[in-house]
């Protein structure tokens, strides 16, 4: 069980700074940590959400507080939309089996990944 602590505080220590670094990247790198910790996929991509808005909060005011700042007009839409989408996505991991999420997650950081190195 010890394990699992200090497994859980170096994974907490990673996704923060991958949120620093990249917004809320720091789920990419989660769900696959956890399932290597045993956890199961639907459990994973929940703890993995649970931790974004903490994270995020606290990026979000380091970034302010170094003059970074928002696109104010661009969050009355990203707010609004990304919790429609947030609910359909909560629906639909109850349903979707494990083996194809993991595959449908596998396939988006795949997308992403070459996107970027291609950008």
């Amino acid at each position: 069980m010890k394990m699992k602590k200090w497994g859980s505080a170096i994974l907490g220590i990673i996704s923060g700074v991958l949120n620093g670094l990249f917004g809320a990247g720091g789920g990419v790198a989660v769900v696959p940590m956890l399932e290597q910790m045993e956890i199961e996929p639907q459990k994973a991509h929940a703890t993995s959400v649970a931790i974004i808005l903490p994270l995020s909060a606290a990026t979000a005011i380091l970034y302010f507080m170094r003059g970074i700042q928002v696109d104010g007009s661009m969050l009355l839409w990203l707010i609004p939309s990304g919790i429609v989408g947030a609910l359909i996505g909560a629906k639909l991991l109850k349903t979707i089996d494990q083996d194809l999420l993991r595959r449908i997650f596998g396939a988006v950081i795949i997308y992403s990944g070459i996107r970027h190195l291609l950008g």
